[in-house]
Protein backbone atom coordinates (compact mmCIF):
# COMPACT_ATOMS: atom_id res chain seq x y z
CA UNK A 1 0.00 0.00 0.00
CA UNK A 2 1.65 3.51 -1.05
CA UNK A 3 2.53 5.57 1.72
CA UNK A 4 1.92 9.59 0.99
CA UNK A 5 4.34 11.90 2.41
CA UNK A 6 5.13 15.18 1.95
CA UNK A 7 8.97 16.68 1.06
CA UNK A 8 9.70 20.32 0.95
CA UNK A 9 5.82 21.20 0.58
CA UNK A 10 5.30 18.52 -2.11
CA UNK A 11 3.08 15.30 -1.57
CA UNK A 12 5.24 12.27 -2.55
CA UNK A 13 3.71 8.28 -2.43
CA UNK A 14 6.65 5.62 -1.35
CA UNK A 15 6.64 1.93 -0.37
CA UNK A 16 6.96 1.09 3.09
CA UNK A 17 10.07 -0.05 2.47
CA UNK A 18 11.47 3.13 0.92
CA UNK A 19 13.56 5.76 3.21
CA UNK A 20 13.42 9.86 3.32
CA UNK A 21 16.61 9.55 0.55
CA UNK A 22 15.38 7.21 -1.62
CA UNK A 23 12.08 9.16 -2.12
CA UNK A 24 14.04 12.05 -2.44
CA UNK A 25 16.73 10.97 -5.03
CA UNK A 26 13.44 9.74 -6.87
CA UNK A 27 11.89 12.64 -6.97
CA UNK A 28 15.44 14.98 -7.95
CA UNK A 29 15.33 16.51 -4.21
CA UNK A 30 19.03 17.01 -3.54
CA UNK A 31 20.12 15.62 -0.17
CA UNK A 32 23.89 15.33 0.30
CA UNK A 33 25.39 12.33 1.36
CA UNK A 34 29.44 10.91 1.74
CA UNK A 35 28.35 7.35 3.19
CA UNK A 36 25.78 6.38 0.94
CA UNK A 37 25.61 4.17 -1.87
CA UNK A 38 22.90 1.81 -2.94
CA UNK A 39 24.86 -1.16 -3.69
CA UNK A 40 25.29 -1.38 0.04
CA UNK A 41 23.57 -1.53 3.43
CA UNK A 42 22.93 2.92 5.05
CA UNK A 43 24.78 2.93 7.87
CA UNK A 44 24.44 6.47 8.82
CA UNK A 45 28.05 7.56 9.83
CA UNK A 46 28.33 10.91 7.71
CA UNK A 47 25.57 13.00 9.05
CA UNK A 48 25.05 15.17 5.92
CA UNK A 49 21.68 14.36 5.02
CA UNK A 50 20.22 15.22 8.01
CA UNK A 51 16.78 16.46 7.29
CA UNK A 52 14.07 17.98 9.89
CA UNK A 53 10.91 15.80 9.91
CA UNK A 54 7.25 16.54 11.22
CA UNK A 55 5.76 13.72 13.14
CA UNK A 56 2.37 14.50 14.53
CA UNK A 57 3.27 18.00 14.92
CA UNK A 58 6.78 17.31 16.90
CA UNK A 59 9.88 18.26 14.84
CA UNK A 60 13.31 16.87 14.87
CA UNK A 61 16.50 16.02 12.81
CA UNK A 62 16.80 12.68 11.58
CA UNK A 63 19.36 10.89 8.78
CA UNK A 64 17.40 10.76 5.07
CA UNK A 65 19.09 7.59 4.92
CA UNK A 66 18.03 5.48 7.38
CA UNK A 67 14.69 7.26 8.49
CA UNK A 68 11.62 5.23 6.99
CA UNK A 69 8.96 6.92 5.63
CA UNK A 70 5.70 7.06 7.02
CA UNK A 71 2.15 8.31 6.25
CA UNK A 72 1.53 11.59 6.21
CA UNK A 73 5.52 12.53 7.85
CA UNK A 74 6.41 15.82 6.89
CA UNK A 75 10.19 16.53 5.13
CA UNK A 76 12.28 19.50 5.41
CA UNK A 77 15.13 19.47 3.36
CA UNK A 78 16.76 22.54 3.56
CA UNK A 79 15.44 24.44 6.87
CA UNK A 80 17.59 26.42 9.21
CA UNK A 81 17.89 23.79 11.91
CA UNK A 82 19.12 20.76 8.69
CA UNK A 83 21.55 23.92 7.38
CA UNK A 84 22.78 25.05 10.45
CA UNK A 85 23.78 21.51 11.64
CA UNK A 86 25.06 20.53 8.19
CA UNK A 87 27.75 23.14 8.21
CA UNK A 88 28.89 22.05 11.88
CA UNK A 89 29.39 18.95 10.32
CA UNK A 90 31.25 19.82 6.91
CA UNK A 91 33.28 22.32 9.36
CA UNK A 92 34.16 18.72 11.55
CA UNK A 93 35.33 17.41 8.13
CA UNK A 94 37.46 19.82 6.71
CA UNK A 95 39.28 20.21 9.59
CA UNK A 96 39.74 16.06 9.13
CA UNK A 97 39.88 16.11 5.89
CA UNK A 98 41.35 19.44 4.51
CA UNK A 99 43.13 18.16 1.63
CA UNK A 100 39.59 16.17 0.21
CA UNK A 101 38.27 17.41 -3.38
CA UNK A 102 34.82 15.52 -2.13
CA UNK A 103 34.88 17.54 1.16
CA UNK A 104 35.97 21.03 0.15
CA UNK A 105 33.21 20.92 -2.86
CA UNK A 106 30.40 19.98 -0.36
CA UNK A 107 31.26 22.61 2.18
CA UNK A 108 31.35 24.85 -0.68
CA UNK A 109 27.78 23.99 -1.99
CA UNK A 110 26.89 24.52 2.12
CA UNK A 111 28.54 28.51 1.66
CA UNK A 112 31.73 27.17 4.04
CA UNK A 113 34.75 27.71 3.07
CA UNK A 114 36.98 27.32 6.34
CA UNK A 115 36.66 25.74 9.64
CA UNK A 116 36.75 27.14 13.15
CA UNK A 117 38.26 23.71 14.67
CA UNK A 118 41.73 22.56 14.45
CA UNK A 119 42.78 21.91 11.01
CA UNK A 120 44.84 17.94 10.26
CA UNK A 121 47.92 17.74 8.27
CA UNK A 122 46.78 18.34 4.37
CA UNK A 123 49.03 15.62 3.44
CA UNK A 124 48.58 13.04 5.70
CA UNK A 125 46.51 10.07 3.69
CA UNK A 126 45.05 9.13 7.25
CA UNK A 127 43.10 12.36 7.54
CA UNK A 128 41.56 11.99 3.97
CA UNK A 129 39.27 8.85 5.71
CA UNK A 130 35.82 10.98 7.07
CA UNK A 131 35.13 7.29 8.50
CA UNK A 132 31.70 6.85 5.96
CA UNK A 133 32.57 3.07 6.66
CA UNK A 134 31.61 2.04 2.37
CA UNK A 135 34.95 0.76 2.42
CA UNK A 136 34.18 -1.89 5.69
CA UNK A 137 30.73 -2.45 3.83
CA UNK A 138 31.05 -3.07 0.42
CA UNK A 139 33.92 -5.38 1.30
CA UNK A 140 31.72 -7.94 3.91
CA UNK A 141 28.46 -6.98 1.82
CA UNK A 142 29.17 -7.45 -1.64
CA UNK A 143 32.31 -8.97 -1.98
CA UNK A 144 32.03 -10.89 0.79
CA UNK A 145 35.77 -10.68 2.71
CA UNK A 146 35.05 -8.67 5.55
CA UNK A 147 38.85 -8.24 5.07
CA UNK A 148 38.87 -4.49 6.50
CA UNK A 149 37.11 -3.26 9.14
CA UNK A 150 36.30 0.33 11.37
CA UNK A 151 38.33 -0.61 14.77
CA UNK A 152 38.92 1.64 17.94
CA UNK A 153 36.71 4.07 19.68
CA UNK A 154 36.30 8.29 19.42
CA UNK A 155 38.76 10.01 17.96
CA UNK A 156 40.78 6.25 17.69
CA UNK A 157 38.34 5.29 15.57
CA UNK A 158 39.75 4.31 12.33
CA UNK A 159 39.62 1.96 9.55
CA UNK A 160 42.47 -1.15 9.61
CA UNK A 161 43.54 -4.31 8.44
CA UNK A 162 43.41 -6.86 10.96
CA UNK A 163 45.50 -6.45 13.51
CA UNK A 164 47.11 -3.75 11.53
CA UNK A 165 49.41 -6.20 9.83
CA UNK A 166 49.34 -7.28 6.10
CA UNK A 167 46.32 -7.43 4.25
CA UNK A 168 45.37 -10.94 5.98
CA UNK A 169 41.51 -11.56 4.20
CA UNK A 170 42.13 -8.95 1.83
CA UNK A 171 41.90 -10.71 -2.15
CA UNK A 172 43.22 -7.12 -3.26
CA UNK A 173 39.75 -7.07 -5.75
CA UNK A 174 40.04 -3.14 -5.29
CA UNK A 175 36.23 -2.54 -4.04
CA UNK A 176 37.30 -0.38 -1.17
CA UNK A 177 39.73 1.90 -3.28
CA UNK A 178 36.34 2.30 -6.08
CA UNK A 179 33.79 3.08 -3.61
CA UNK A 180 35.93 5.52 -1.18
CA UNK A 181 34.22 9.07 -1.57
CA UNK A 182 37.46 10.83 -0.35
CA UNK A 183 40.65 8.89 -2.25
CA UNK A 184 41.89 7.73 1.14
CA UNK A 185 42.43 4.09 -0.47
CA UNK A 186 43.95 4.50 -3.58
CA UNK A 187 44.66 1.47 -6.29
CA UNK A 188 47.30 1.11 -8.70
CA UNK A 189 48.10 -2.08 -11.25
CA UNK A 190 51.69 -1.83 -12.18
CA UNK A 191 53.19 -4.31 -14.36
CA UNK A 192 52.56 -8.07 -11.83
CA UNK A 193 51.60 -6.05 -9.06
CA UNK A 194 48.39 -4.51 -7.69
CA UNK A 195 49.35 -1.82 -5.22
CA UNK A 196 46.71 -0.93 -2.63
CA UNK A 197 47.41 2.00 -0.29
CA UNK A 198 45.12 2.29 3.09
CA UNK A 199 45.66 5.15 5.63
CA UNK A 200 47.50 3.21 7.68
CA UNK A 201 49.95 1.69 5.16
CA UNK A 202 50.61 0.00 1.35
CA UNK A 203 50.47 -3.34 0.39
CA UNK A 204 51.49 -5.23 -2.91
CA UNK A 205 49.37 -8.45 -4.40
CA UNK A 206 50.88 -10.67 -7.23
CA UNK A 207 48.98 -10.65 -10.25
CA UNK A 208 48.10 -13.70 -11.90
CA UNK A 209 49.23 -13.79 -15.40
CA UNK A 210 47.19 -15.38 -18.47
CA UNK A 211 48.83 -18.44 -19.88
CA UNK A 212 47.72 -17.48 -23.70
CA UNK A 213 48.40 -13.54 -23.87
CA UNK A 214 50.37 -13.33 -20.57
CA UNK A 215 48.39 -10.33 -19.40
CA UNK A 216 48.07 -9.40 -16.06
CA UNK A 217 44.50 -9.82 -15.34
CA UNK A 218 43.67 -10.40 -11.62
CA UNK A 219 45.30 -10.23 -8.16
CA UNK A 220 46.37 -13.89 -7.25
CA UNK A 221 44.44 -14.07 -4.40
CA UNK A 222 41.19 -12.79 -6.03
CA UNK A 223 41.71 -15.57 -8.38
CA UNK A 224 41.88 -18.04 -5.53
CA UNK A 225 39.07 -16.76 -3.85
CA UNK A 226 36.80 -17.19 -6.84
CA UNK A 227 37.92 -20.58 -7.55
CA UNK A 228 36.54 -21.61 -3.52
CA UNK A 229 33.71 -19.15 -3.78
CA UNK A 230 32.14 -20.87 -7.69
CA UNK A 231 33.89 -24.56 -6.44
CA UNK A 232 35.45 -23.99 -9.90
CA UNK A 233 39.23 -25.78 -10.35
CA UNK A 234 41.70 -23.07 -10.07
CA UNK A 235 42.37 -24.10 -13.72
CA UNK A 236 39.64 -22.29 -15.17
CA UNK A 237 41.04 -19.21 -14.11
CA UNK A 238 44.37 -19.90 -16.12
CA UNK A 239 43.05 -17.57 -18.89
CA UNK A 240 42.13 -14.20 -18.84
CA UNK A 241 38.26 -13.36 -19.82
CA UNK A 242 39.45 -12.27 -23.14
CA UNK A 243 41.31 -15.30 -23.82
CA UNK A 244 38.63 -17.71 -22.44
CA UNK A 245 36.40 -16.55 -25.18
CA UNK A 246 38.57 -18.02 -28.40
Amino acid sequence: MAIKLTINGREFQAEPCDTVLTVAKAAGVYIPTLCHSEAVSDYGACRMCLVEVERRGRKRLVTACLYPVEEGLKVTTDSEKALRVRRTVIELLLARCPGSAAVKEMAAALGVTESRFSIADENSKSDACVLCGLCTRVCAEVVGASAISLVNRGTEREVALPFYNEAGDCIACGSCAYICPTGAISLVDSGNKRIISWPQGTVDFAMKACLNCGTNYAPVRQVEFMARKSGLSPSEFDYCPDCRKL
